[in-house]
């Protein structure tokens, strides 16, 4: 069992060495904290900012037992963890936050949005299939048209397909690859909402005000905030946040993404158990940034302040966009956050940039 709080000097492992893992690896250091990556990637971004980088899968024995050996506690940069992984690392004696209850709740939608009706979060209506017939019922349940998402796996837009009418749905099951899927009833929403909360391991939490986001072809292209809302709205996302996180006895951060309604109304559309990509505006808007948050959280330390010190437009960075870092550099009131990939792949997120103004 280790020893909480995690003194500085100690050693976490992150499970995943994309761009979270790499923020959350410096954040740790500035924390006194070394890190240790677990990554199939030979050379991952996070891996070079590291103290040690473990080139394995994530399912591999031996690695994670070098994993265990080498740190205190264990964390990861994305849902998508193999739950073997997770419990592999229990067996040894080695905790993982967070919890095993949110990676089953997240890394399946259907189980996602049953578990936030069942604690009080609403959500659009939706429908499981297994089959194609199954689809076509699922549609005429929660009404055409209808988005169609694969249950596990999937991300940026991917994985997932509209339905415009119930007799469309056999073909977008097969398009999908025959997997079992989730049917979610069209959302007439306003705008696109993020709420980025923390809860601690005495069960304490802290929030961060909420991000108004724009999506371009299922990608996250901009978050503004603090988002401009009504005291009602923020107060609905933060009983929204609590729940989640109590009904998960969640210790970390967690990214929960709403849709807000005509009226005000507020609608979970789905929920990350990890640092967010919404949530990259508090590197410069906050004086405790979503990143060290995660690790004060994990480590248990005390939650730091979560109150906006400047309002940010966050802009991500896809593809070739990167090549304009001289141009960002240049500007006085812009940040540049670059995560140290070596290819820049279209749609691919290379980095981002804050641009920071007076609240």
């Amino acid at each position: 069992m280790t020893d909480l709080p995690l003194a500085p000097g100690s050693t976490i492992g992150i499970l995943g060495g994309g761009q979270l893992g790499r923020m959350l690896a410096v954040a740790a250091s500035r924390l006194g904290f070394d890190i240790v990556i677990l990554d199939p990637d030979p050379d991952p971004p996070a891996g070079r900012v590291s103290a040690h980088a473990i080139p394995a899968p994530y399912d591999d024995p031996r690695a994670l037992e070098a994993l265990a050996a080498a740190a205190s506690l264990v964390t990861y940069e994305f849902e998508n963890v193999p739950a073997g992984a997770v419990a592999k690392l229990a067996e040894i004696g080695v905790e993982v936050a967070p919890g095993p209850l949110a990676l089953k709740v997240a890394q399946d939608r259907w189980e996602e949005k049953t578990f936030l009706n069942a604690n009080g979060a609403a959500t659009v209506a939706f429908a499981k299939a297994d089959t194609a017939e199954e689809a076509v019922a699922a549609v005429e349940t929660v009404g055409a048209p209808a988005l169609m998402k694969t249950r596990r796996e999937g991300y940026d837009g991917k994985g997932q397909r509209w339905v415009e009418h119930a007799a469309e749905a056999d073909r977008a099951f097969a398009e999908l690859g025959g997997v079992p899927v989730i049917l979610e009833a069209a959302a007439a929403f306003e705008r696109e909402l993020s709420i980025i909360a923390a809860r601690g391991r005495d069960g304490s939490m802290a929030v961060y005000p909420l991000a108004e986001n724009h999506h371009e072809n299922g990608i996250l292209r901009r978050s503004i905030a603090p988002a401009r809302l009504s005291p009602q709205a923020r107060e609905q996302a933060e009983r929204i946040a609590a729940r989640i996180l109590t009904g998960l006895d969640y210790v970390g951060v967690i990214g929960v993404e709403l849709f807000e309604m005509a009226g005000g109304n507020l609608l979970v559309n789905e929920i990350a158990p990890r640092v967010h990509n919404t949530g990259h505006w508090t590197m410069d808007g906050c004086a405790v940034d979503q990143f060290e948050q995660h690790i004060r959280a994990v480590a248990g330390w005390p939650l730091g302040p979560t109150h906006a010190i400047a309002r940010v437009e966050m802009l991500n960075l896809l593809g070739d966009e990167v090549d304009g870092w001289r141009r960002f550099a240049g500007e006085p009131e812009t940040r540049v956050h670059l995560y140290g990939k070596r290819e820049a792949k279209p749609g691919r997120k290379m980095g981002h940039v804050n641009r920071v103004k007076a609240l």
